[in-house]
């Protein structure tokens, strides 16, 4: 009998370690399951994207232009070119443009060559004629800023006169956009703020706080023709015609992530 009872009693005692080895590892795997909810929580979040864009007539015109001389000798050439670059100067400061409004883009002086012509006899073969120096060409590029746009078109007519060419690149910006950005950000920033709300009033959720800030920002010209009045203030400048001005936009876009609960 004894054998049976003894067996019998470790039967019991199996189970029942066996038992609270269960009960153990699954009061183990809760806690670590409140703890994991506890110290890990997993916020919602939604995102949103504002735009705002501000609109300025621009206050300042610029362009460009060119002038190649030629000569003899590098010192020939740059002379020549020194002399037409400061008769050129010399008018646009007569016309109030001040010397910060006019830089050098490009200076260039390299040699010039020609091809000699050789004498063959009729029919035979003619090897190229020897490239030789032919003297040096100067090529200067000046940008100039004009900060009252109705001469813009005089200015060039004027430079054009003075021997300048290439005359390219007449555009009108805002001279200062840093004005214009902040204004346009604190747009976006409303029209963000404005449709997160909406959002989460339609999730019905509450918005806790910002979790992230994202910006983008552009500044490009929009079409926008100038008066008649203006058009013939500028001295006949393209035939008379309507100068195209432009009206310059600024845009700031923002992306902004709420937590919501």
């Amino acid at each position: 009998m004894e054998p049976f009872f003894s067996q019998t009693y470790n039967r019991v005692l199996a189970s029942a370690v066996l038992a609270m080895a269960v009960l153990a590892l699954a009061s183990y795997a809760i806690l670590n399951l409140k703890m994991a909810d506890s110290s890990y929580p997993m916020p919602t979040n939604i995102s949103v994207m504002g735009e705002g864009e501000v609109t300025a007539v621009p206050n300042v015109g610029q362009f460009s232009f060119s002038v190649i001389a030629e000569g003899a000798t590098a010192p020939e050439a740059q002379e020549a070119s020194g002399t037409k670059i400061n008769d050129i100067l010399a008018y646009l400061k007569e016309q109030g443009i001040e010397e910060k409004d006019i830089k050098t883009r490009d200076y260039n002086l390299y040699p010039r060559y020609r091809y000699e012509e050789r004498v063959c006899a009729f029919g035979t073969y003619c090897p190229p004629g020897e490239q030789v120096a032919d003297g040096f060409d100067v090529s200067q590029t000046v940008e100039v800023k004009v900060r009252d746009t109705a001469k813009a078109g005089g200015l060039i007519a004027g430079v054009g006169e003075k021997g300048a060419t290439n005359i390219s690149g007449l555009s009108f910006i805002v001279d200062d956009t840093s004005g214009l950005k902040s204004e346009a950000r604190e747009k976006a920033i409303a029209d963000a703020k404005t449709k997160a709300e909406k959002l989460a009033a339609d999730l019905g959720v509450k918005l806790v706080r910002m979790t992230s800030y994202y910006e983008n920002e552009s500044y490009y010209p929009e079409p926008y023709y100038a008066k008649a009045e203006m058009a013939a203030d500028m001295g006949g400048g393209f035939g008379g015609a309507e100068m195209p001005v432009g009206e310059s936009s600024t845009k700031v876009q923002v992306n902004i992530s709420y937590e919501v609960r």
